[in-house]
């Protein structure tokens, strides 16, 4: 989905090139380390680390790799190892492995971090946990962060429960909801008013940006943040399938082309479920019959799956935790619950820590209809649009 910039608009322009063209001097003469990824691109397709590296009076001491790693070689929830950059000499330091956070002995040899990675805005996705870490550890340090502003996928979207602080986790490690529509520069200023008030923070916003729902055709190109986000699309059916990971007889798709867009099993019949789907009318989205092979190791090989394809048509009105909900629900109601919530089945720990609380698969296993379940979630995330509208910097959401 692509949209023409307006004639009038000014040139889109993500947060590294308005930090190097408009706000230099937060970085001019410092000692720098960058949290980022190769995702983290220019407004030309340059990765931000490279335009650090060159400019001039900036001195990049080291990076700093989130999940998957800087260069994104490690699978989902694999360690990633510490290593140094073939080309620049200098460390890469891990935030997915021994350690989780930046070191202090690291951070007493920096003037500033800056932390620019292409998040999703949805809780489950560990780079928000990264920053929230990245952020507490420089607030007790009294480093600077600089966040490098990036679009996400949902701009306008609050939907799913708030974490239970019981259920915290680094899939689930700010008290937000699943889906909480901020860029990371307005993520930083929430967590930083909300949690972490002494904070040295400065957000190099975008340039052009609005909370436009489709990518105009002057934003840089979409490189995978991780191995599994290969679409804009992907990353917007991301947050209603997440979940599924935690129910290991349903595949979402992960090894194919369209990981997250997809859902299949076995045992299910692609246009019996379609049709299930279509009678909850669910706002924004839409499914389509899709026969696929999976390549998962506990299937068999090449494992041809009658599934459904997951398609995005408005993500104005789209709510995707409902849509997985409701998903969830149709699946138990047409194959049975043992399909979904046996242990042989369901990683239950895990489904609650992607959606940071238990009480949604209670009420799935108890056989509360979708709307009900979402009732559950609607007066927190009015609460929570309230407080989150006044971090905002490209304009007041609409929904």
């Amino acid at each position: 989905m692509v949209q023409r910039s307006s004639s009038s608009a000014p040139r889109f322009l993500p947060g590294i090139d308005t930090l190097l063209s408009r706000h230099q001097e937060w970085v001019a003469g410092k000692r720098v380390g960058l949290i980022s990824h190769l995702a983290a691109v220019d407004s030309q397709g340059c990765s931000s680390a490279q335009r650090l590296q060159e400019r001039r009076g900036v001195e990049l001491v080291c990076l700093m790799g989130p999940e998957h790693g800087y260069f994104g070689r490690c699978g989902a929830g694999e360690s990633c190892r510490a290593g140094r950059h073939p080309d620049w000499k200098i460390p890469i330091h891990s935030l997915y492995g021994e350690q989780r956070r930046p070191s202090r002995r690291v951070l007493a040899g920096l003037d500033a971090v800056v932390v620019d990675l292409q998040d999703l805005g949805m809780r489950p996705y560990t780079y928000v946990s990264t920053l929230r870490l990245t952020l507490e550890e420089a607030a007790a340090t009294g480093t600077t962060v600089i966040v490098a502003d990036r679009p996400v996928p949902l701009p306008r979207t609050v939907d799913g429960p708030l974490l239970d602080p019981a259920f915290a986790s680094f899939v689930s490690a700010i008290p937000a909801p699943m889906v909480y529509g901020m860029t990371p520069g307005e993520t930083a200023r929430w967590l930083q008013s909300t949690c972490i008030p002494e904070l040295d923070l400065h957000v190099a916003a975008m340039q052009g940006y609005s909370r436009n729902l489709a990518r105009a055709t002057d934003w840089p190109p979409f490189l995978r943040p991780s191995p599994a986000i290969v679409s804009w699309e992907s990353a917007m059916c991301y947050p209603a399938t997440v979940c599924l990971e935690g129910i290991t007889s349903l595949d979402h798709g992960r090894a194919t082309d369209m990981p997250f867009q997809l859902v299949g099993a076995p045992w299910i019949k692609g246009q019996q479920l379609c049709e299930a789907l279509a009678a909850y009318k669910l706002p924004g989205v839409a499914c389509y019959p899709h026969r696929y092979l999976s390549r998962r190791p506990d299937f068999s090989a090449n494992t041809a799956l009658s599934g459904i394809r997951l398609v995005v048509s408005n993500p104005a009105r789209y709510q995707p935790i409902r849509t997985g909900v409701t998903l969830l629900h149709c699946l138990q109601t047409l194959y049975g619950r043992q399909k979904l919530w046996t242990p042989r089945h369901c990683r239950a720990d895990f489904f609650d820590k992607l959606m940071g609380c238990s009480t949604v698969r209670h009420a799935l296993q108890d056989g509360s209809t979708p709307s009900n379940i979402a009732t559950q979630w609607k007066l927190p995330t009015r609460a929570f649009r309230r407080q989150r509208a006044k971090h905002l910097l490209y304009g007041a959401a609409t929904t």
